[in-house]
């Protein structure tokens, strides 16, 4: 059985969607000092953005690899065929 290698998080899925998070963190702060709310509401924004990226990335298989056996599409395994 191969063994299962975890990557806690060092992932392109990972990294673009805590990029996207922390850009609307700094929008947002940056947007207060300067006294501008529709700047802030932009990084607002940003942050719900940045996690449905993440994910969508993730869903698209740049994400952490799932363990064997986590996939159940339907398929059988080899031991039912021998």
């Amino acid at each position: 059985m191969p063994m299962y290698h975890n990557n806690h998080g060092r992932t392109t899925a990972m990294w673009t969607g805590t990029t996207i998070v922390t850009l609307g963190f700094l929008v947002g702060t940056i947007a207060v000092v300067m006294a501008q709310p529709w700047l802030f509401w932009i990084g607002v924004a940003m942050l719900p953005l940045g996690a449905i990226v993440g994910k969508a990335m993730a869903m698209a298989g740049m994400g952490q690899p799932q363990k064997d056996g986590a996939n159940t599409t339907g398929s059988t395994s080899d031991s039912a065929h021998a």
